[in-house]
């Protein structure tokens, strides 16, 4: 069996120069195991003790989503220049059987200048022609290395941690531009929003409920602590797919938006501990459309009603917030996230 990944170890260290050698030793003595691999999956971090954090993270991920994950660990201030690295595999039975299916892991460890050696470090290890995704788990700095980012099918990062929305985007973008449009941004705080945006929008799905996108006067979305960016694009999301455009304020957790029929929309963005988007209200003059956390935790109920009136709502499934669920979702998806940065755009001052 090949060595495999558990939370208290990173596997078989190896020297950089041998990994491709020693992997294909690893699979000669698999007695059996399938190796398998549907992308390349990369995972950068510069906090300490991230390898076997993410390490633990992959153990879970590939039991659904069989990849050639490369963990990284970068340590940029080290005063030595070192670079250590390990092999693994995280093995699981298949639903269909007793089989054992793996996904290999290669774990780096960098230290001091050597972080450098990032781009060619990955590229060197990418399996064949797979797609090549990229996991950020750090802010983006200047400069952004072309050689890495022409390379990078999707990069997959998590707004919610930026101090600077916008800053940050605009590195993300000339990344982009770097690489011709090739890469596809994957926001994990957009994907968090997922659940919260498809009970809203079944309120309208049948077309005699149409008539009520004109007569949307407010708009109130409760966040956590930490989620304001999460709420904005919230509201960014429905301000594109209404085509409402964004007035300025003065008021930081209270803009205001402009219907294609010149009606004013006041927004309100309370914080408010809970789920990172507790609850979203969107009210006409004599209609609101509800959609909240039930008490426990893992549903939302949905409800529309007039004002005070008693309601029955509708429950369906909330989503979950850990990183594991988040990039589960993630990895199921294809094609470009056009919505969501139609949703950026829309809101970029706010951020």
């Amino acid at each position: 069996m090949p060595a495999i990944a558990e939370a208290f170890s990173l596997g078989l260290p190896v020297e950089v120069s041998k990994i491709d050698q020693e992997l294909k030793k690893l699979w000669q003595e698999s007695q059996g195991a399938t190796r398998a691999s549907l992308v390349n999956l990369a995972v950068y971090s510069e906090d300490a003790g991230s390898l076997t954090k993410n390490t633990q993270l992959m153990a879970k991920m590939t039991e659904n989503h069989a990849c050639r994950a490369i963990v990284i660990e970068a340590d940029c201030d080290a005063k030595e220049n070192r670079v250590e690295a390990w092999i693994s595999a995280h093995c699981h039975v298949s639903s269909v059987g007793s089989k054992q299916v793996c996904s290999e892991q290669i774990s780096f460890l960098l230290k001091g200048s050597c972080t450098t050696l990032l781009p060619s470090i990955v590229f060197s290890h990418l399996d064949s022609d797979l797609p090549f995704y990229l996991w950020w788990q750090e802010e983006f700095r200047e400069p952004m290395d072309p050689q890495l980012w022409t390379w990078v099918d999707r990069v997959i990062y998590d707004s919610q941690r930026w101090e600077d929305f916008r800053a940050q985007m605009g590195l993300l973008e000339s990344a982009e531009q770097e690489a011709n449009q090739r890469i596809v941004l994957c926001d994990l705080n957009w994907t968090r929003l997922d659940n919260v945006r498809f009970a809203l929008a079944q309120f309208f799905d049948h077309p005699a409920s149409h008539h009520n996108f004109a007569k949307i006067n407010k708009l109130r979305i409760d966040f956590a602590p930490g989620y304001r960016s999460t709420a904005v694009l919230f509201a960014g999301w429905l301000a594109a797919q209404l085509n409402w455009q964004g007035e300025k304020t003065d008021v930081p957790n209270k803009p205001s938006f402009v219907s294609p029929v010149g009606h004013k929309i006041d927004v309100d963005l309370r914080e408010r501990s809970g789920e990172p988007i507790g609850e979203v209200a969107m009210a006409t003059a004599d209609l609101e459309f509800l959609v909240t956390h039930a008490k426990c935790g893992d549903l939302l109920e949905v409800s529309r009603g007039k004002p005070g009136e008693k309601r029955m709502p509708q429950l369906m499934p909330a989503g979950k917030n850990d990183p594991v669920s988040l990039m589960s979702e993630e990895l199921m998806r294809g094609g470009p996230h056009h919505v969501y940065l139609h949703a950026v755009n829309r809101v970029r001052d706010l951020l």
